[in-house]
């Protein structure tokens, strides 16, 4: 493992321990290992090095934006995201994002089951899509972070999981 998907694991951790004890990720995390990735990219690889780190922290938010616009999951999260890809650059923060949506996926469903709330939570997924199709891809006004009343999964585990198979499986 290199030093920089070494810091991008203990980032992703550190976001794990805060989402789960307090379901928020602070800004100096995600801000703070965004910066600390261009610098030690500049100070080690030149402008090259920072292009990376930039592209990576740029793909991971440009992808994951959209989900938080609609209201399916926490700007913390997209900001961890970023910041991870900050570090591991653009080829392997596809992988991550990738991987950690599927691990998502899963452990919502582990989620649903757990609490009892399956039945409501495939219903709520089709009236999202149904919003989708009348309305586009817009917000819809009570199937959100904001309004949830169901269980809310920690995304930052999944992001763990998603940078921790992307730099296993590479």
């Amino acid at each position: 493992m290199t030093p920089h998907a070494a810091i991008a694991v203990v980032v992703a951790l550190v976001g794990c321990v805060f989402d789960l004890h307090s379901r928020r990720i602070p800004n100096a995390l995600t801000v703070g290992a965004a910066l600390a990735a261009v610098i030690v990219s500049a100070l080690t690889g030149g402008a090259s090095a920072v292009g990376s780190s930039a592209a990576g922290w740029a793909i991971a938010a440009a992808l994951w934006l959209p989900i938080y616009a609609l209201g399916g999951m926490g700007a913390g999260d997209v900001k961890l995201m970023a910041a991870i890809g900050a570090w591991l650059g653009p080829a392997n923060i596809i992988y991550a994002v990738f991987y950690a949506a599927i691990a998502g996926g899963v452990f919502a469903i582990a989620l649903a089951i757990v609490q009892g709330c399956v039945r409501q939570t495939y219903t709520n997924v089709q009236l999202l899509l149904v919003h989708w199709r009348v309305a586009g891809f817009t917000p819809h006004e009570q199937l959100n972070l904001a309004t949830a009343t169901s269980p809310r999964l920690a995304y930052a585990v999944p992001i763990l999981v998603g940078t921790l198979a992307a730099i296993w499986l590479r």
